[in-house]
């Protein structure tokens, strides 16, 4: 770090007098037998010993310091007597008269030169300050280039900062790309594709952006322990399927398939609506051939039905139908029935509604959230059997196997109005709380 000025630098002396031994050393040759900084003689190690030869100890012939005789390479830096003598140290006198070399650590370094080593016979030292030749360069000051330190920390700073904001540039545009998925792939105008296999597990949804609940919102339509059971989404009211009967997935939600036979079914442990009271029965149905009674949702006992949501032959041709039982004995004098005709039935997706209001003892029926037929009624039979999907009691049997497909299952404790029926058809119905919901989407 620096605060934008230069150090002063420090000027390095004048280059030394010829024959000096260099900065930091006398001038003239070292003293024979030693050099710059040592006396002369045979240098003593200091008791007590460490590391190295022992003080005074000359090597073990064929071996050396540290290395027994025999053994491992000889050692290069002792005289073999058996072979050429040692070289001279080029850098003390020589003895016989020549030339002092100089000091290759001193100001300029050792350099090659085209004409041979530097300092030999008739060769003198390149002047100060002279370019040298490739592939050596001059050595540099012991004082840092500020200046360049300077600029490389200002550069790592831009550097920084650019990537910063490049960062934060690339996050928002793969925010933007993931709005632009979601807005292009949440269109709901396709056909719907069923897949061919049973859903055996469940998920958990978030919780839309802005709600005010922290709990995720559970969308799986079965029960994670148990896949043979149909999620009660406002509670605890969990339907059993029968063996013959499964749940699917079809394009962004589920639905219940049901073969048309007394085996394909499912039921609830206990009562769900209680039917001597005001109640409303929803469910979005799907047929593949309404021929004769087939009933969609039921509820009634042992013997006979309580009420019933579905398809019925009515003069002769099929239609929707809404049915409440008025007597515990089920006989058809007694039963209650309202009808909606001359509609498409046959594989179209359908949501039927049937209401009972306790106070003024009317049911009506509404097709996709509209008011079809009303009744006048003496009341409703108080069935405490369970809720049944694709199957109704009659007499003491199992009849109207449902043979398609249902989803939107709900079930409330009152008599909803018009408004309320066609808002539930449209999943946007929040005011009144349902006693059990299946396989919403």
């Amino acid at each position: 770090m620096t605060d934008g000025t230069n150090p002063p630098s420090n000027p390095q002396p004048e280059q030394p007098a010829p024959g000096s031994g260099g900065y930091g050393f006398p001038p003239g040759p070292p003293a024979a037998g030693g050099g710059y900084g040592y006396p002369p003689g045979r240098p003593v190690r200091p008791e007590p010993e460490g590391f190295g030869p022992p003080a005074g100890a000359p090597p073990a012939p064929g071996g050396g310091y540290g290395y027994p005789a025999g053994q491992g390479e000889p050692n290069p830096y002792q005289q073999d007597p058996g072979q050429a003598p040692v070289l001279p140290n080029p850098y003390q006198p020589d003895p016989g008269g020549a030339p002092v070399q100089p000091n290759p650590y001193q100001q300029g370094g050792y350099q090659q030169f085209p004409g041979g080593t530097p300092g030999g016979p008739g060769e003198p030292w390149p002047p100060a300050g002279a370019a040298q030749p490739a592939p050596f360069v001059p050595r540099q000051s012991g004082q840092p280039d500020w200046e360049a330190l300077a600029d490389r920390s200002a550069a790592e700073r831009r550097r920084k900062r650019i990537w910063a904001v490049g960062g934060a540039v690339t996050a928002l545009l793969l925010l933007a790309g993931g709005g632009t998925f979601l807005l292009l792939g949440g269109d709901d105008g396709g056909e719907e594709v069923a897949q061919e296999g049973p859903v055996v597990t469940a998920s958990v949804s978030p919780e839309p952006s802005g709600s005010k609940s922290k709990a995720p919102v559970d969308k799986s339509p079965t029960v994670a322990s148990d896949p043979s059971l149909i999620r009660d989404h406002g509670g605890k009211a969990h339907l059993k399927m029968s063996a013959e009967a499964g749940v699917f997935a079809i394009d962004k939600h589920y639905e219940l398939r049901t073969k048309g036979n007394e085996k394909s079914y499912a039921e609830s442990e206990k009562r769900i609506v209680d039917t001597s009271k005001s109640f409303t029965v929803s469910a979005r149905i799907w047929n593949r051939s309404p021929k004769g009674r087939q009933i969609a949702v039921s509820q009634g006992n042992d013997r006979t039905f309580a009420f019933e949501l579905g398809s019925d032959e009515v003069n002769g041709k099929p239609a929707w139908i809404f049915r409440v039982q008025t007597g515990e004995q089920g006989a058809d004098s007694t039963a209650q029935t309202v009808v909606a005709e001359g509609l498409k039935m046959e594989k179209t997706m359908t949501t039927l509604t049937g209401t009972y209001d306790d106070a003024k003892k009317t049911i009506t029926l509404y097709v996709n959230g509209k008011k079809r037929s009303e009744a006048q009624v003496t009341g409703v039979f108080s069935a405490p059997g369970p809720l049944q999907l694709g199957r109704s009691r009659h007499e003491g049997n199992w009849t109207g196997a449902w043979n398609g497909a249902m989803d939107s299952l709900r079930t409330f404790g009152a008599e909803l109005s018009p408004t309320q029926v066609d808002a539930v058809r449209q999943n946007k119905l929040s005011s009144v709380k349902p006693t059990g919901s299946w396989l919403l989407f």
